[in-house]
């Protein structure tokens, strides 16, 4: 019988075979715990344990899942979480890789709403002291709204009925799903930089939360804040609220009572008819939704490279939390140094030699004022020199001594040949004092 010969594995080949044996066992678990430990390092991705009563496990949210997050990780949340196990081979640990997080109990659209509207009202943004009243009679409104929606619709109703004379610019913008929010935020800014609307009305008909949700994200409502002019916010039903309401100037129940509240009534009748103008977001939406599956065909096509780019952050992580480590001890280690060096020199203080040095100091100074006395009287002279001979070549000394400088008039000419002028011409003589008004009479030739 022979005996089998013993394999022996290196650290590194048993740590592969544990975690190529989990990947394959467990490619997407579900699970729930409480987050703990949450780490949050500048490269976006988020490090924390889920535990419970008996156990924890490491769990690692990359920065492209925790971007997609509506709402934020707060230590001690109960969480429902989807991912893969793998083991992070640098210190053999098994974790979690996620790729969904939910809030257990709660969903994940309120937690994120609450959230939010926490951190704005901390702000002010929700102050009363904010609020603009409303123009009486307005030049041009604002809507920002889509044109496919009840909303428009409504608006354009009352618009008609109160006010036909009323002008109108719209902003076309999709008022639900991912890309909503910041195309809505878009128009609300370039509404508000254009000086061409007095007052802005932004919503659109009811619906659930999610089918709302664009109207409660964060860039939404800072835009809102920001306006330049005062808007009304008309999202859903009276029943609807949401933080875009709150940051408004005015909250209509409805987008008919927003319109009402904006204009008064007048009995004209409408006679322009507006065009649909919605064709440019339909092609972007279009392009986007190609983009979208070219990147998820991509990422189907290369899960080995994600994988490997992710293991690649997570060890720029690690290797960062050691780099902060070295470099306090660093900081440390030169500190005291710095202290040590300081004593040194308080024991072996240069104050004598300063002290010796401070005796020659007026005798120094006596020498530099009787130099500098010395170089003042020089230029001096030399000052008074080059002023008589600047004085004997002026042309004022010239004058004195019976010259006259003669010019045309009125153009001002200097008459330096008796050719450059003719018999008529006015001239004026300038002498040492005063001038002289003459006519040439008769030029003479040259004697």
């Amino acid at each position: 019988m022979s005996i089998q010969p013993k394999r022996i594995f290196t650290v590194s080949e048993l740590t592969l075979l544990v975690r190529d044996r989990l990947e394959e066992r467990f490619p997407n678990v579900w699970v729930e715990g409480e987050i703990s430990n949450l780490r949050t390092p500048s490269s976006g991705h988020l490090y924390f344990t889920l535990k419970d009563q008996q156990s924890q496990l490491r769990a690692v949210l990359f920065k492209a899942g925790a971007q997609r997050l509506r709402f934020a990780l707060r230590e001690g949340l109960q969480v429902i979480v989807r991912g893969r196990l793998t083991v992070y081979e640098p210190r053999g640990e098994y974790q979690v890789v996620l790729d969904y997080v939910e809030p257990k109990g709660i969903g994940a659209l309120q937690i994120a709403l609450e959230q939010l509207k926490e951190k704005l009202a901390l702000e002010g943004l929700f102050d009363q002291s904010r609020k603009r009243p409303l123009p009486f009679l307005p030049r041009r409104v604002g809507l920002v709204t889509s044109l496919s929606g009840a909303a428009i619709r409504d608006i354009l109703a009352v618009l008609t009925r109160r006010c036909p004379s009323m002008g109108l610019l719209i902003a076309p913008v999709p008022v639900q799903g991912e890309t909503a929010a910041p195309l809505i935020a878009g128009a609300i800014r370039a509404l508000s930089a254009s000086g061409k609307v007095d007052v802005m009305i932004v919503g659109r008909g009811g619906g659930s939360l999610e089918d709302l949700w664009c109207f409660n994200e964060e860039v939404v409502v800072r835009a809102i804040a920001g306006s330049a002019v005062p808007v009304v916010s008309a999202v859903g039903h009276e029943i609807d609220y949401t933080l875009a309401d709150l940051a408004a100037d005015y909250r209509a129940p409805t987008p008919s009572a927003a319109a009402e509240a904006v204009v008064p009534v007048l009995d004209d009748l409408v006679e322009a008819i507006l065009s649909l103008k919605g064709r440019l977001a339909q092609a972007m939406s279009r392009q986007l939704s190609v983009v979208r599956q070219e990147l998820q065909d991509f990422d189907r096509s290369a899960p080995f490279l994600k994988l490997l780019s992710q293991r690649d952050a997570q060890r720029l992580d690690d290797f960062t939390e050691r780099l902060k480590v070295s470099l306090g001890d660093m900081i440390s280690r030169l500190r005291r140094q710095g202290v040590a060096s300081r004593h040194e020199l308080q024991t072996s203080s240069p104050l004598s030699r300063v002290r010796n040095a401070l005796v020659l100091v007026p005798q120094l100074l006596k020498r530099a004022e009787q130099r500098m006395l010395a170089v003042l009287a020089f230029r001096r002279q030399a000052v008074r020199s080059f002023a008589a001979v600047l004085d004997d070549l002026s042309p004022l000394a010239i004058l004195g001594r019976g010259y006259s400088i003669v010019q045309t008039v009125p153009a001002g000419l200097v008459v330096r040949r008796a050719r450059d002028v003719s018999v008529g011409d006015e001239l004026r003589a300038r002498l040492a004092e005063g001038q002289l008004l003459a006519s040439v009479h008769h030029i003479l030739p040259d004697s």
